[in-house]
């Protein structure tokens, strides 16, 4: 006999703008004193940064 499933939760969607990779670090060119390189944070529009976007609520009765 199986064991009882848990009652799954929705699953936030991931950004369609990043692919979830929200922040990167870009290179702009060169290196600093110790050698490392120099590097800036961009993050995403779309989702500031998160990775993911609200679930969409589905409205009962709306139309399309």
């Amino acid at each position: 006999m199986p064991a009882a499933v848990p009652a799954t939760t929705r699953n936030a969607r991931i950004c369609p703008n990043c692919d979830g990779f929200a922040a990167v670090a870009v290179t702009i060119g060169g290196r600093d004193t110790r050698g490392r390189l120099r590097t800036i944070t961009a993050h995403c529009p779309a989702c500031q940064g998160l990775g993911t976007l609200p679930v969409r609520r589905v409205r009962e009765g709306a139309r399309a």
